[in-house]
């Protein structure tokens, strides 16, 4: 199968994300196996990624629709809130589908922001760069891979939300401290 004007793959994307009426690229499709075929592909690829989003098994920002999509689907959300610079105390239980850590912060000058996840010691062991945002938003919400909170020993992580500006120097809006308690026996 070839394809002398093969459709761009993020127009594809777009098309089937959006869900458009796009009636160039639909009367491109019918005519044409090659792009059908890639149009299937990114489908699969959407349908995957859009699985292990709603498995709770990635570590990533999440917008608010998302939670309340997943609790109205009658999954277990787990969602903590620290105090902007302070701590608080949490844990998982056996029936949790979803834990969320939610960050209050001043989003409005914020042109970039970079979410850095911390051990106790304040040593970065993943950051999160350049995460989508809201600059009217009243907080950054992400997604804690709940199977390695469930198995996870009781520990300390601290995220740091930091803004970026022009120069690339980091500029803290925020520590937030959770304080995890493993509640869940040990196999």
């Amino acid at each position: 199968m070839t394809c002398n004007n093969p459709l761009d793959a993020a127009l594809l994307a777009d098309y089937w994300i959006t869900a458009s009426d796009d009636t160039s690229i639909e009367e491109h499709l019918l005519s044409c196996d090659h792009c059908c075929h890639r149009l299937r592909e990114i489908a699969q690829l959407a349908e995957a990624i859009r699985d292990l989003a709603r498995s709770g098994s990635l570590l990533m920002t999440v917008p608010d629709a998302f939670i309340d999509q997943i609790a109205a689907e009658g999954l277990r959300v787990r969602e903590y809130t620290p105090p902007r610079n302070g701590s608080i105390a949490c844990t998982v239980s056996a029936d949790d589908d979803f834990l969320i850590g939610r960050l209050t912060a001043d989003l409005t000058a914020a042109r970039r922001l970079d979410l850095s996840l911390c051990d106790a010691s304040g040593l970065e062991h993943t950051r999160l760069a350049d995460i989508p945002f809201r600059a009217d938003a009243p907080s950054i919400v992400f997604q804690q891979p709940i199977a390695y909170a469930k198995a996870a020993p009781s520990e300390t992580l601290i995220a740091r939300l930091l803004s970026l500006d022009e120069s690339g120097t980091e500029h803290l809006l925020g520590e937030y401290t959770f304080h995890h308690t493993r509640t869940i026996p040990t196999a």
